[in-house]
């Protein structure tokens, strides 16, 4: 199977998807972050790194679903393809920072690629407001992530809620992140195994 967890930066999809890997024994396929050679550029000029970003996003994930394809046990999977252009391209095409000519040679690009793919087999959406983002941006430390605008993320957000909305590639299971700490309540990662239990397995539902 393929599962994905999806939400905005710092709604902690690395941390569900670490902690569920570890409960069922599945395997996880991170978001290139730490390797990727254009983050740190592009928080700090959108306008001259976002076209760049989006591809190199697009190019990582697209190995990663061939992979997620081809494997024979279980993947989870930080963040999917889907994201990378309904919330990230779209927002920064819509905020100038990537010109129209650009954005829909990108989008042509994305919807060829993605018609070679299967969506996930559940989509855990990790629905989380703008305390909660800043509070866990801020607590994991990552320096290029300090100049995240706000107004940034809260655009995001609407993006997700919009296409979260409209979404019917397969089954959808959203987990208010808001209420819940995966890390220092192990009670709470309880109630999400018991909701992916019940979508997946059909028990406790």
């Amino acid at each position: 199977m393929h599962i994905a967890v999806a939400g905005n930066i710092g709604a902690g999809k690395s941390t569900l998807a670490q902690k569920l890997a570890q409960h069922y024994k599945w395997e996880v396929f991170y978001e290139s972050v730490d390797d990727n050679p254009y983050l740190e550029d592009f928080y700090g000029d959108m306008q001259q790194w976002a076209f760049h970003l989006q591809v190199y996003f697009l190019s990582s994930r697209i190995k990663q679903v061939m992979d997620i394809q081809a494997a024979r046990n279980t993947i989870i999977q930080d963040r999917t393809i889907y994201e990378d252009a309904v919330i990230f391209a779209k927002n920064l095409a819509a905020s100038g920072h990537i010109n129209p000519r650009d954005y829909m040679n990108y989008l042509n690009l994305f919807e060829t690629m993605t018609s070679f793919v299967k969506p996930p087999d559940l989509l855990i959406y990790l629905r989380a407001g703008m305390p909660t983002l800043v509070e866990r941006i801020e607590k994991r430390g990552r320096d290029y992530e300090n100049n995240i605008k706000l107004e940034y993320l809260r655009k995001l957000g609407e993006s997700y809620e919009e296409w979260i909305s409209t979404y019917t590639k397969g089954k959808l299971l959203i987990i208010n992140a808001d209420q819940l700490d995966f890390v220092e309540r192990p009670a709470d990662l309880g109630k999400v195994i018991e909701k992916v239990d019940g979508e997946l397995f059909g028990i406790f539902s």
